[in-house]
């Protein structure tokens, strides 16, 4: 379906860009571009840390009422999206080309899976083609769409310090994960935090900075804050060091599937028990 400025399904926060798409082109749930979005994006190129923090971010911030919006590119985008759906969250996917024509071609799947319970959306019309100078376009309406943009790993020359600094211009909170000086993927999102970007180390921070303007968000912090563990968690934060302990090493423990694992270790750091540690670990926090 179409929809243009003056119809009541154009997202609000869309309209307050400075040069908002007159028409958009949606597949599948034209509702949920109302709903308070967080955009992910980064490298093409991540490295599996990455790829494995915009995943837990995206499942994570999904549990709060989050929507995940994305490019649907390759990398930090697609775990992005994925992540959101492997939490039964809802994630947006923004092409740069018409909605008939996935790019690239690899994510067919991946968009099939989007449009199921969440949307894709373009500016272009049915039958646009990918095309260099559409992408800048494109990443306009994710930063637009959302509450806030978070970089996960992005060169220096990355694509996605434009949509940061697009995010900047509309007024839209920028966070950013910081990284090693060594690594090149990180200089990116390290010159964001030097010019004001927020810098993030787990979600907490970010339902923190954007807690003031979401009604939701807080009422949902309250709840979550006041939950008791049920004996399953228990058992799990029991296995969990103050020093790094692996997700692998917690399946060998407890015998169960890495997929029950991973949602109850996204409920345990949603309530700070946890916090992610580098290397794809987790630890206890002295909070609880």
């Amino acid at each position: 379906m179409a929809i243009t400025l003056n119809d009541a399904a154009y997202p609000a926060q869309l309209k307050e860009i400075a040069d908002p798409p007159p028409i958009l082109f949606v597949r599948g749930n034209v509702h949920l571009l109302q709903s308070p979005q967080i955009a992910i994006v980064g490298s093409r190129n991540p490295t599996s840390d990455g790829k494995r923090i915009a995943h837990d971010f995206a499942g994570t911030l999904t549990q709060v009422g989050f929507t995940i919006t994305s490019g649907l590119a390759l990398g930090i985008d697609a775990a992005s999206h994925q992540g959101a759906l492997d939490a039964n969250g809802f994630t947006i996917a923004v092409a740069g080309t018409g909605l008939d024509r996935i790019y690239p071609a690899c994510h067919k799947q991946l968009a099939t899976d989007i449009i199921a319970t969440g949307a894709m959306v373009s500016e272009f019309p049915p039958g646009t083609t990918a095309k260099a100078n559409h992408f800048p376009r494109r990443n306009r309406i994710i930063s637009g769409l959302s509450q806030g943009l978070l970089v996960v790993e992005a060169a220096q020359q990355s694509g996605s310090l434009i949509t940061a600094r697009m995010a900047l211009e509309q007024n839209r909170e920028v966070f950013a994960i910081p990284g090693s000086i060594h690594n090149p993927l990180a200089r990116g999102c390290n010159a964001l935090i030097r010019e004001g970007a927020k810098l993030v180390e787990t979600t907490q921070h970010i339902l923190e900075e954007l807690g003031q303007y979401n009604q939701c968000v807080t009422e949902i912090q309250a709840i979550q804050s006041q939950s008791i563990l049920d004996l399953e968690q228990q058992k799990l934060l029991n296995l969990i060091l103050y020093s790094p302990t692996s997700v692998d090493n917690l399946v060998t423990q407890t015998g169960q599937s890495v997929e029950i694992i991973a949602s109850m270790l996204l409920l345990l750091e949603l309530q700070s028990y946890i916090t992610s540690a580098p290397g794809g670990g987790y630890m206890r926090t002295t909070q609880k």
